[in-house]
């Protein structure tokens, strides 16, 4: 029998103009498709401008989200991860998720869970001020009620989908950036403490308990070390605080990306195996598509990954399938930035350059072998 695997791609919810929030960033009404639009060649060689095959579709659509869903699975991704955002009280950019792809008629083909971006947001996103200094528009840090109200209403809104995605029945949920929840409550005791509170109140919801899965900001040193990380010693945080499995977001948070994809190979291996044995809980294998922020700026901004083709994004899904193998990693998953990251030029969606080059690549991989 052909083994199944979990391929979980990351959706950065932003190519739709359903939350009117984001016309803060994004001022003509459609989201990110915006700074996509405007993307230019910045130096010989560079593969921007791209246009998406499928158009600058709006995924608040429950019409658009069905045939995504079609087109994943189709190809062997079987989970979504919604970065998940919490802003000012109140969640941000959700109406991709609540209203394209909990409203598709197929959504059940497709599972789904949440990492909680819960870094800071500043004027990154907006092209119009990408040539000067960045400034802070909402704070993520939360302090112990604000957290208590978001996990009540992960667990009502999202934890009770039919769809939503776990491991031993437990639903997953994602932590982006733990310094930002540590800052927050106040400390590190502190943050065990409201993760248990999560725990519990998931529990009294039915579950057998929570799967908390941290994103990783570094590589081994920066969580095993003892010297501070974004100003927390992680590897005393870790001894206090209870997770279940981590992951990445992005090869970027541990290996130099300003380079040619295959010479990634060796590095990404290396860190995946002492992920592998530093901590009590699984690491599940990370695949990024590459790096290139250009689209979001006026002005050349330097890291930019070079020969990202099909070719070489299938030899790293190949390896990230061998080390789920090696390990047992029980489910068998992976994943995957992303699936629509294309300010940062990491999605497998189809374009003018490699059409669905890969996708096709994810599905010889997971699914014919």
């Amino acid at each position: 029998m052909k083994k199944h695997y979990d391929v979980a791609a990351y959706i950065w919810p932003s190519y739709s103009g359903a939350d009117p929030r984001n016309h803060i960033f994004w001022n003509e009404g459609y989201g990110e498709w915006q700074s996509v639009k405007t993307a230019e060649k910045k130096f010989e060689g560079h593969t921007w401008p791209r246009k998406p095959l499928w158009g600058y579709v709006d995924e608040a659509d429950p019409k658009v989200m069905e045939m995504e869903i079609n087109e994943a699975v189709s190809h062997g991704v079987n989970v979504f991860i919604y970065d998940w955002y919490w802003f000012d009280r109140r969640p941000f950019l959700e109406e991709c998720l609540n209203k394209g792809f909990l409203g598709a008629e197929n959504r059940n083909k497709m599972q789904f869970f949440l990492m909680w971006a819960n870094h800071d947001a500043t004027t990154f996103w907006d092209k119009r001020l990408s040539d000067e200094e960045e400034v802070m528009v909402w704070d993520g840090k939360v302090d112990r009620k604000e957290f208590e109200r978001i996990a009540r209403r992960i667990i009502e809104r999202y934890f009770t989908q039919e769809n939503y995605y776990k491991i031993e029945g437990c639903p997953v949920f994602e932590l982006y950036y733990l310094q930002n929840l540590i800052k927050g409550l106040g400390g590190i005791d502190e943050t065990a403490d409201a993760l248990e509170y999560f725990r519990a109140e998931t529990k009294k919801a039915g579950f057998p308990g929570l799967h908390l899965m941290l994103t990783l900001q570094g590589g081994i040193r920066e969580y095993t070390g003892s010297e501070p990380f974004h100003g927390i010693v992680m590897s005393e945080a870790l001894k206090k605080i209870r997770l279940d499995s981590s992951t990445h977001y992005q090869f970027l948070a541990f290996t130099d990306m300003d380079r040619g994809y295959d010479e990634l190979y060796d590095d990404v291996k290396k860190e995946w195996e002492a992920e592998a044995g530093a901590f009590d809980f699984p690491y599940f294998p990370h695949v990024s598509l590459g790096w290139d922020n250009n689209p979001r700026t006026h002005k050349f901004r330097p890291i930019v990954t070079k020969n990202t083709t099909p070719e070489n994004i299938e030899k790293m899904l190949r390896l990230a399938k061998e080390h789920v193998d090696a390990y047992r990693l029980d489910p068998p998953l992976v994943t995957v930035n992303s699936w629509n990251e294309w300010t940062e030029t990491s999605y497998l969606q189809p374009d003018d350059l490699n059409g669905y080059g890969y996708l096709d690549a994810v599905k010889r991989v997971f699914t014919e072998d």
